[in-house]
């Protein structure tokens, strides 16, 4: 368990967060470059019993490592489901050395991993791995859900990510069952966690708006869309123009296209999944890109941002760029004529 201080600190926090501006200085790394890149990995966790990796794991991490040292990254996003099947107990547990510290070693990838919880990681203590920011240099989890703001080095444009913990939102789900989240555990904590959302979006002048969290909003997968998140979430993203949302949960990669909102999911970092049986249940003509042949080995997505646009690149474990989609900045007069 979290120390009593460590709960008071993080019972005080969301009113820290839903106060942040601050930036994260990228530029001062000495890069000539105008970009921000970054990986998107979900659904990672390895296994609870030896080796406590899978075979999938460990071939992403070895791609992830080459293509952030060939094509860059300055960071990493870790979407949930950090580790199977039940979380972490402490801030102590061996699954921080085996399944993450022991597997992404590689020199490219000892950058900063930005974190949020998924189902399984909520079955153990997800305060043990927020706890866990304090003990490695690289685990970034400062809260539940939190806001992150980025210049675009050498222009004049910014990126805003806002991370969510959609458990809290809407409720755990049993992945075996490939159950809806029936409710939140909390309706006050939801409640709050939506209200602070809005409030972020509402606020938001960035160039590019990006939220994350663990279930997808629209999926063609196993889970497929998420009911509460197409109720509570999805209209906040069309109103505020969200440029995309970033999840896991669903063991593949794909890329929908709604609204004029990119939804990429990025859950294949440790199992991979085939299934299409909720191909009928996405707006036609939306699905535009699917991989979940475990023959590739997993994969993830690369995300560069420039002045421009906004390329997200789905990258297989066995080494082929897959599928490229490109999102342009937001239309911020456009937004604000609907607020």
């Amino acid at each position: 368990m979290a120390s009593p201080l460590m709960l008071v600190f993080l019972t005080a926090l969301p009113g820290v967060l839903c106060c942040q501006s601050s930036f994260i200085d990228l530029e001062s790394k000495g890069s000539n470059k105008s970009s921000i890149r970054f990986l998107v990995l979900g659904d990672w966790g390895g296994l609870p019993y030896p080796p406590y990796i899978t075979p999938i794991e460990k071939a992403t991490a070895r791609m992830m490592a080459k293509t952030a040292s060939q094509m860059g990254a300055d960071f990493i996003l870790a979407l949930g489901d950090n580790f199977y099947y039940k979380g972490v107990t402490d801030v102590n547990d061996p699954r921080f050395q085996v399944t993450f510290e022991d597997v992404y070693t590689q020199d490219s990838l000892n950058i900063p991993w930005y974190v949020i919880a998924g189902n399984h990681d909520h079955v153990g203590n997800v305060l043990a791995q927020i706890e866990y920011s304090q003990k490695s240099k690289r685990w970034n989890f400062p809260y539940y859900y939190y806001e992150m703001n980025f210049r675009i080095p050498q222009t004049d444009s910014t990126l805003t990510i806002i991370m969510l913990d959609t458990v809290l939102l809407c409720g755990n789900s049993d992945d075996f069952l490939d159950q809806q989240p029936k409710a939140p555990r909390s309706g006050v904590q939801a409640n709050r966690q939506l209200l602070w959302l809005q409030e972020r979006l509402a606020m938001s002048k960035a160039d590019y708006l990006l939220v994350a969290g663990h279930y997808p909003v629209w999926s063609i997968s196993a889970h497929g869309p998420t009911d509460c998140l197409l109720k509570k979430l999805r209209p906040l993203l069309k109103k505020y123009k969200a440029t995309a949302y970033l999840c896991g949960h669903d063991h593949n990669l794909q890329y929908i296209k709604e609204s004029g909102i990119g939804y990429v999911v990025s859950g294949a970092g440790n199992f991979m999944d085939p299934d299409m049986r909720h191909r009928n249940k996405v707006p036609q003509g939306s699905s535009l890109f699917f991989s979940g042949d475990a023959g590739t080995l997993g994969g993830f997505a690369h995300v560069e941002v420039n002045k421009k646009e906004m390329a997200v690149t789905f990258i297989q474990a066995r080494g082929t760029s897959l599928y490229r989609a490109v999102l342009k900045k937001r239309d911020l007069f456009r937004v604000y004529d609907h607020v």
